[in-house]
């Protein structure tokens, strides 16, 4: 009698000190929780939890996305059931999350598969930590990720990123893990939960506050077992800091008398997991030697003779490092001589994604984590201008991509990046025509190693920020804007600074600076500030905006209708709207010198580890990849000794190129000319060559949109308008084509090869004639019967190249039917018969702006008429394009304007498609021309 009231007291103290522990944690557990709702209209504490949620507005105001997922049973099943659905073309979204860093935190992601999403069939997103993927959720079911990390800087972004359809999300969450130990004795940062078991449980989840770390606890459903042990001992000396699972999951059991068995499935193919089994003695009778087994990872015995009991504690765990596919057998059988059966009590298993060890190797089975990420101020800095800039401007489409990492895996739009030691580093940031307003953020300056800074062509307001003294910028870009105060003169004293536009700002103090010889470029070419943007808020009635926009529309049907050849000869007036172009002019901008740096021969074999990688071969002869020690990758041309390109190219190219810099033109960092070897080296374009990209081989080939076809073409156009108003001389590039056009890391196109290049021909040389250099399907007819150079054969190959762009066509191709081996004479007769749909790439087809589209295809025709009179200039061509790139990046918002007044999609394509081009007629020679002469056959594809 006795012995039961002890043991019933005993039972009542265990209780009090459980409910006491859960009481403490329900009062101060929570701290460093976050825990989002999405699309939540209100905030609510879960009543069975106590743990409080929040909307996740914060993140992403937008309510148009969110979803109700959900009939009654679902909120019975769930608790919670809307979703927010990202409907984005491409790229990724991110919630960035708060850390400290190198502490263990869970993550965990809930995607509710409800009824408005099953109309929507083959959605697939990746989830992403960081820049690690750990899942791929694919629309059938409701799904739940969940991710242990560690952190290695003071956030980390949880990312979804489109495979197809469109990703959604119900709930994250975010825990400390504080004193648990899931990563110790692993090189890996992430481990991905498999399984999180409460082996002896009959009922429902165990989590927070049972579990102080909200760990989901699930009961077993796949084991062989049946008979459930309940507590007989003593848990007064065992609390969450002496123990790993929560004593709720501890103080129940699976046993059997002779094998316990658990069965998981996992990933098909072969992965490494980490296996944690949890052992409790909840016998109070059972002594040291009673209860021994083996343990089993399918059927390979990992544990020989375990026993509970050994070293005096009634608690153990395992914890296995093992690699299976398909399935996860865990096994406990009986030990010859034991008293009692095998007993388990809970256990996890973890998916591991495993980085490079420090021999550099790692199995290609492995998960790799990517720790390649953007430097942490650098990440910082951009992410603080992101929230900045979207305080106003929330409807900006071009911020809200700007998700995850702003360097990785692709640069956010805008940032250009480059490698540095074990992350990635800003190095230019271009927001030109973005039509952002508000005050240039102050810490945009921080950025530490950026050269370019371009904030041209918005709405920014107030005063120019101070700039550091250290700062590397080498070119600034404020023009066009309506900036107040004066030049900050820590700006105009940077002592990197090459160029600075600030022109087209009508409040702007335009003092006199003490280090700069630069004024204002507004010469009465700047719109007055009510003509900067075109103001729709501020039009009451809906009826005279669409007069208005229907107005435009006719303008500029009527303008290319009246139209007559020279379209594009002599100055054109300032635009309307928001529409602004800006050719620069000599006097404001400033040019300082250019070092080329020497390289030894030896220094260009450690950097190319003795030419290791070819990436390329050239008339000049084989390109190498390579890295200079500070990290950066650059390529690295090699003349051959067979190489029809000899010395005269090769000091051609380092006197030019030492003379000129301008962002879309391919810069010389250093050369070699030692033991007869002539070594060039640039700066490594990681998205190879326009050509490349267009049609060349599939592994190289990538599909590319109109805009960025638009937006390559309009910067190696500013390349060559640079060399052909370069102020000194003009240059002529004399080898312009798609395979000299190249791709930086953010699709910048940078003009290259200037083997060839010449200054353009004076009054008064001898010897302007020149012997004929280019290649065949790209060569001015003209240049080549008179041999006479002009800048006017630049604009005849850059026309071809309009024509690549827009068909995704070589220029010359002689295994095509016998009238379509020449690009231009096969695409002529369609543009002049309006029919540019038949040779519009038909991988852009539907993707583009008509009125865009038809000025690109009228410039490329003027660009390649036989004689060069009829030509326009590189700068004609460069407006053009930007018009056409304007048209393109607002057409969204003309047809928002619209659709709002009733009017559909297809009215405002039909309206642009009804017209006409007016094109040039078939060019003859004026009376006043000379006769061209006849020359040799052309010259062969270099």
């Amino acid at each position: 009698m006795m012995e039961g009231l002890h043991n019933w007291n005993l039972r009542l103290v265990q209780w009090f000190i459980l409910c006491f522990f859960i009481l403490a944690r329900s009062t101060c557990g929570q701290e460093g929780f976050v825990s989002l709702r999405c699309c939540a209209v209100a905030n609510f504490t879960d009543p069975n939890t106590n743990i409080s949620w929040r909307s996740d507005d914060s993140w992403f105001p937008d309510s148009t996305g969110c979803r109700q997922e959900l009939g009654e049973a679902y909120l019975m099943k769930k608790n919670y059931g809307r979703a927010r659905v990202f409907n984005i073309t491409s790229g990724k979204r991110c919630y960035n999350l708060t850390t400290i860093e190198k502490q263990d935190y869970l993550v965990r992601g809930t995607f509710l598969f409800g009824d408005s999403l099953r109309t929507t069939s083959d959605t697939s997103f990746d989830v992403l930590l960081g820049l690690t993927g750990v899942s791929r959720v694919n629309t059938s079911e409701d799904i739940e990720v969940e991710v242990i990390f560690r952190a290695t800087k003071d956030y980390i972004d949880f990312c979804l990123e489109k495979v197809t359809g469109d990703p959604y999300i119900s709930e994250l969450e975010l825990r400390p893990l504080k004193s648990l130990n899931y990563l110790l004795g692993l090189n890996s940062s992430v481990l991905k939960r498999v399984s999180r078991t409460n082996v002896g449980s009959d009922g429902g989840d165990v989590r927070y506050p049972s579990d102080a770390s909200d760990r989901i606890w699930k009961p077993c459903t796949n084991s062989t077992a049946q008979i459930i042990l309940e507590p007989f001992v003593d848990f007064s000396n065992y609390s969450a800091s002496t123990v790993t699972p929560p004593l709720q999951v501890l103080q129940t059991a699976l046993y059997h008398p002779e094998r316990l068995e658990f069965i998981e499935n996992v990933d098909i193919r072969e992965y490494k997991y980490r296996i944690s089994q949890y052992f409790f003695e909840l016998n109070g009778t059972s002594k040291l030697g009673d209860r021994v087994f083996d343990i089993y990872v399918n059927n390979e015995k990992v544990r020989r003779n375990f026993d509970i009991l050994a070293n005096g504690s009634k608690y153990k765990e395992v914890v296995l490092d093992v690699r299976a596919s398909g399935i996860l057998n865990l096994t406990l059988i009986k030990a010859s001589g034991s008293t009692f059966g095998p007993i388990c009590n809970g256990y996890e298993i973890l998916l591991v994604h495993s980085v490079q060890g420090t021999n550099g190797s790692h199995s290609e089975i492995d998960l790799q984590v990517d720790k390649n990420q953007t430097d942490k101020r650098d990440g910082e800095v951009a992410r603080w201008l992101r929230n900045q800039l979207l305080v106003s401007n929330q409807e900006n489409e071009m911020l809200a991509n700007w998700s995850g990492d702003p360097c990785h895996p692709n640069p956010w739009k805008g940032f250009t990046c480059k490698p540095y030691n074990d992350s990635s580093i800003i190095t230019s940031l271009k927001l030109s025509s973005w039509n952002l307003q508000g005050s240039i953020p102050s810490r945009i300056t921080e950025l530490p190693d950026i050269e370019t800074l371009d904030l041209s062509k918005n709405r920014f307001n107030g005063s120019i920020p101070d700039f550091p003294a250290d700062s590397k910028l080498t070119s600034v870009d404020i023009s066009h804007n309506d900036l107040s105060g004066s030049l900050p003169e820590s700006l105009t004293s940077l002592p990197h600074l090459k160029s600075l536009f600030y022109g087209c700002n009508p409040h702007l103090d335009k003092g006199p600076q003490s280090n700069f010889s630069i004024t204002s470029t507004d010469n009465g070419r700047c719109p007055g500030p009510a003509r900067v943007a075109l103001i729709i808020g501020s039009i009451a009635s809906g009826s005279f905006l669409l007069t208005v926009t229907v107005g435009i529309i006719f303008v500029c049907i009527c303008r290319r209708k009246s139209m007559p050849k020279g379209r594009f000869k002599g100055k054109r007036p300032p635009l309307t709207g928001n529409v602004l172009i800006f050719i620069p002019s000599k006097d404001d901008i400033s040019i300082k010198s250019i070092s080329i740096e020497p390289f030894t021969l030896e220094y260009i074999e450690a950097a190319t580890a003795k030419y290791k990688t070819l990436i390329g071969e050239g008339g000049f002869g084989s390109v190498y990849r390579g890295t200079l020690p500070d990290g950066q990758e650059v390529a690295v041309k090699v003349r051959s000794a067979t190489s029809t390109q000899g010395t005269r190219e090769f000091e051609n190219e380092l006197n030019l190129l030492s003379e000129i810099r301008h962002e879309n033109l391919v810069p010389l960092l250093g050369y070699c000319s030692e033991e007869d070897q002539q070594i060039l080296v640039y700066p490594f374009m990681s998205n190879g060559s326009l050509q490349d990209r267009l049609y060349r081989e599939p592994a190289k080939r990538k599909i590319l949109d109109w805009p960025t076809r638009l937006s390559i073409a309009l910067g190696a156009a500013r390349g060559l308008a640079y060399l052909h108003t370069f102020a000194g001389r003009c240059i002529i590039h004399r080898d312009v084509k798609s395979s000299n056009i190249l791709l930086d890391q953010s699709m910048c196109a940078k003009v290259a090869d200037f083997g060839f290049s010449k200054y353009a021909p004076q009054d008064g040389d001898i010897g302007a004639s020149l012997e004929v250099r280019g290649t065949a399907g790209y060569l001015d007819p003209e240049y080549y019967t008179t041999q006479q150079l002009s800048v006017k054969s630049d604009v005849f190959s850059f026309g071809v190249v309009l024509l690549e762009i827009v068909t995704g066509r070589e220029p010359l191709n002689i295994h095509r039917p016998r009238n379509e081996w020449s690009l231009v004479d096969w695409a002529r007769p369609y543009i002049r018969e309006s029919k540019i749909d038949e040779i519009v790439d038909p991988s852009i087809k539907g993707g583009y702006h008509a009125e865009a589209m038809w000025r690109v295809v009228e410039a490329a025709l003027y660009c390649v008429e036989p004689y060069a009179a009829y030509r326009p200039t590189m700068a004609d061509i460069l407006r053009e394009l930007e018009d056409a790139l304007i048209i393109e990046n607002n057409a969204s918002e003309y047809m928002r304007s619209i659709d709002s007044l009733g009017a559909s999609n297809s009215s405002r394509f039909s309206i642009v498609m009804e017209k006409k081009a007016v094109l040039p007629p078939i060019s003859s020679p004026s009376e006043t021309q000379p006769v061209i002469p006849q020359g040799p056959s052309p010259p062969q594809p270099r």
